[in-house]
């Protein structure tokens, strides 16, 4: 067993059981307690490689009950692009494409929503300060594949048309060309990926099991003072989904000088 990554060796091992019919679809494994104590190792390496297994699709996780086999699922590939989103794409998500599959989303808005603390520290703006908040669902063959909870302060939005981002002139158009319609100019979008698991409510809207590995990005767009106008929360099943993330070179990096290091384009992600 490799000493830099034995929960790989377990992993691979029980892979192996699996595939070779010892445990069949929809049996429950043993307790990681017990695969600890056959394979000689702590029960945080157990964990992992448990882990590691469900991301691959052959394990499931549920909460209360246990581990248990499922049928390998295909991990469709969803490509966040800066091009893409030139050319235009779905609200919230723009440049977000999977392989083979047409998008569509459900999308609930409420204004007048007072920004949580972390919420606020986001958008720079005071604890409590209002603002619209949208929930989407995005689905691909009719399945949820995708939540977003998407923030942006009433101070910009409030009293123009497009207040709401379905609804008005620009409805599902994105936060790019909302902006721009009312004199905004977004200049830049972070987004901070982090692993994290599904919660009871993320898990009955995504049809996953609570506690599911989930991948979890933080979005926030900038406009070109510095100041932030809207950030999102968006939420992806981790076993399902892999995203990859797509930039293009600019052309007039490709003539200076070594050793000089330019500073990054900026990206107008919608």
């Amino acid at each position: 067993m490799p000493r830099d990554a034995p929960y790989l060796a377990v992993a691979d091992a029980l892979s192996a059981r699996i595939l070779a019919g010892e445990w069949e679809a929809g049996e429950r494994l043993p307790s990681r307690a017990r695969l600890a104590e056959e394979y000689g190792v702590g029960r945080n390496v157990t964990q992992r490689a448990v882990d590691h297994l469900i991301v691959k699709g052959l394990l499931e996780g549920r909460a209360g009950s246990g581990t248990f086999v499922c049928v390998p699922r295909e991990r469709v590939l969803m490509v966040r692009s800066r091009h893409r989103e030139r050319r235009g794409g779905t609200p919230t998500v723009a440049g977000v494409e999977e392989r083979g599959r047409a998008g569509a989303w459900d999308a609930h808005s409420q204004v007048r929503v007072p920004a949580p603390e972390a919420i606020a520290e986001r958008l720079a703006i005071g604890t409590g300060g209002l603002c619209v908040r949208t929930h989407y669902e995005f689905l691909a063959d009719g399945h949820p594949v995708q939540l977003s909870d998407s923030w942006e302060p009433m101070a910009i939005t409030g009293g123009t048309p497009v207040v709401l981002p379905e609804m008005g002139p620009l409805a599902g158009k994105g936060v790019v060309a909302r902006m721009r319609s009312i004199g905004v100019e977004v200049e830049t979008v972070v987004e901070v990926p982090r692993p994290a698991r599904a919660t009871q409510e993320q898990a009955n809207l995504l049809g996953i099991g609570v506690g599911d590995l989930v991948l979890r990005i933080e979005r926030t767009l900038y406009d070109t003072g510095g100041r932030p106008v809207e950030t999102a929360d968006m939420v992806i099943p981790d076993a399902r989904r892999e995203v990859a993330y797509e930039f293009g070179i600019d052309r007039r990096q490709l003539l200076e000088p070594r050793g000089h290091f330019p500073q990054p384009t900026p990206n107008d992600g919608r």
